[in-house]
């Protein structure tokens, strides 16, 4: 088992690592719309899941690995009826390669944003 650290994306907020590696695979910690720096994209919910797509390519290059090699997402929004807006911004990551996903909404996330993805990938 490796842990995953990279400062091209922003540092866990409690004691959690930005992602794990273990046979062959990279689990990512959920990612939400913060920059490297810790500085919070609150803008509309298209710009935060972009902000959540760099950090997640951050971290899946930091363990060797990327998005065409993830196998797996779950998404968690805020409000159900920003998944049209979400979706699309997801399928500029996910065009050809399109891994297995869940979506669920949820009363709260950290920090208040409006969306957080983590996901599991294959690593080289």
């Amino acid at each position: 088992m490796k842990t995953v650290h990279t400062t091209n994306a922003p540092q866990a907020i409690g004691p959690y690592a930005q992602g794990i590696i273990v046979n062959n695979l990279v689990y990512s910690s959920g990612q939400i719309p913060l920059t490297a720096s810790g500085d919070l994209v609150a803008t509309t919910v298209e710009e935060q899941t972009h902000q959540v797509f760099a950090n997640i390519k951050a971290v899946l290059a930091e363990a060797g690995s990327s998005l065409e090699q993830v196998v797996k997402t779950t998404v968690f929004i805020k409000d159900m009826n920003d998944f049209p807006l979400i979706n699309e911004v997801y399928g500029e990551y996910f065009s050809e390669h399109q891994p297995a996903r869940s979506c669920v909404e949820v009363a709260r996330l950290p920090k208040d944003v409006q969306i957080e993805i983590e996901v599991i990938a294959l690593v080289n």
